[in-house]
């Protein structure tokens, strides 16, 4: 899985080039009519170094009717879009021919692109404003990488809408492999239901597809376009703001639940975007006891090979002695929030942290608080927040939890921080609960 997503998450889009490849079942007959009248409309899309034109990341993509215009996966497309003075795109067709692309879009949202190319579609492949209608358990055909793979078609049965990404996808029970992402996935008759995009690595034959409905929607942009834009990475930096705009928005738009840890409580969200895990080592043979408590959303933005952003972790751990006195514990709990990360000066990605460190106290609860900001070098306007809390009211117990917000405005991160800053507290008393159901 990707560095920074949770146990479980799906497959890193970018690495198609170097993932497994795992030998797909004999086609039906019904997948080798399909690729008989599909073949000629399926391209291959490859990133290549401009010094020496050689090979650096290769995907799948399709012609649309019969025009010039390709849709493929934003990822297939993320180096040349991100870093054109060093990439540049070429298509394959399963004839051998080959040719330079122009980028025309982007949806990094979505993970899509489109491209024009010097040849046109024979008319398979169509985006008519009345899009396929699926069925759960209905079958599916992926298609990609005809050139290294001798051209792949899977068969699998569509599986309903995932909705614990931020943005929907569709469940493909087939395998889609390494060089697949960005390819089609058609219905029976040939209707596009959905562009491969990733699979599960913790799971067998569980695939994601980008609806089609968001290809269509970026072709009808790029047609009320008058001109590609020069330059993409302001689109992504523009589109990833929208983003963790409407991200914080719904995260912050209820009340942060409170869970009880000890005497304390702890703000969470469960949601279909964030999930929580919790553990404990009660049982171990220690003279201190720790309660962890995780909640974290299960997707993140892919950005480029090295960056994924757009996502907001949780955590909460209760430490407590079972057996040190209070130097002692005070030592183990002063380890464990020093044994914090923000970061790195040398990261090519974000600034070095600018970390703010202070004692506070809000409602009940007196708190040392650490706030750790990093900017994006090549995205402004985007941050990452780092928000880590320790109780200091008590000297065998200690509550240390953290916030981190990955890809938001500073005012956004800034916000997050109070509201989680502020929803730390003691839990109420029973005579305070006394008090408050007298009023």
């Amino acid at each position: 899985a990707p560095a920074g997503t949770p146990p479980g998450a799906s497959a890193a889009p970018g690495a198609d080039a170097n993932g497994d490849a795992a030998p797909l079942p004999p086609p039906s007959s019904a997948a080798q009519h399909l690729y008989a009248s599909a073949k000629n409309d399926i391209l291959q899309v490859r990133s290549l170094l401009k010094s020496g034109r050689t090979q650096s990341s290769v995907g799948s993509g399709f012609l649309i009717g019969t025009s010039n215009l390709v849709v493929t996966n934003y990822h297939v497309v993320s180096q040349f879009a991100l870093d054109p003075d060093t990439y540049v795109g070429e298509w394959v067709d399963t004839g051998g021919q080959r040719g330079n692309v122009e980028l025309l879009a982007v949806d990094v949202l979505h993970d899509l692109a489109v491209l024009r190319v010097s040849r046109n579609g024979t008319g398979f492949f169509k985006m008519p404003p009345q899009l396929a209608r699926l069925t759960q358990g209905q079958y599916l055909y992926s298609m990609g990488n005809p050139l290294d793979l001798g051209f792949a078609i899977s068969e699998g049965a569509y599986n309903g809408v995932i909705a614990r990404s931020f943005y929907d996808q569709l469940m493909f029970t087939g395998p889609i492999n390494s060089g697949m992402s960005g390819g089609p996935s058609v219905t029976a008759d040939g209707s596009v239901a959905g562009v491969n995009v990733s699979k599960r690595l913790d799971g067998e034959l569980v695939s994601f597809l980008v609806p089609a409905r968001y290809a269509q929607d970026l072709l009808q942009k790029v047609e009320a376009q008058q001109k590609a834009p020069t330059d993409f990475t302001a689109v992504v930096a523009g589109q990833l703001l929208a983003h963790q705009s409407a991200m914080v928005n719904q995260l912050l738009a209820s009340p942060l639940s409170l869970k009880p840890m000890g005497p304390y409580q702890v703000p969470v969200r469960e949601s279909e975007q964030m999930r929580c895990w919790g553990r404990s080592n009660v049982k171990a043979d220690k003279p201190f006891t720790v309660d962890d408590a995780s909640c974290a959303m299960e997707s993140a933005i892919f950005v480029s090979g090295s960056l994924q952003t757009g996502q907001i972790a949780i955590r909460h751990q209760f430490l407590r002695s079972a057996g040190l006195d209070k130097l002692r514990f005070a030592q183990l709990a002063s380890a464990s929030f020093r044994n914090e990360h923000f970061g790195s000066n040398k990261d090519a990605r974000l600034t070095g942290p600018n970390c703010t460190e202070d004692f506070v106290k809000n409602k009940n609860l007196p708190l040392r608080a650490v706030l750790c900001v990093r900017a994006y070098r090549k995205f402004a306007g985007l941050y990452d927040f780092a928000l880590l809390t320790a109780s200091t009211d008590q000297g065998l117990m200690s509550l240390q939890s953290r916030l981190d917000a990955r890809g938001v405005s500073y005012e956004n991160g800034l916000r997050l921080s109070r509201v989680f800053l502020d929803s730390l507290s003691l839990k109420p008393t029973v005579e305070a609960a006394k008090k408050g159901g007298a009023k």
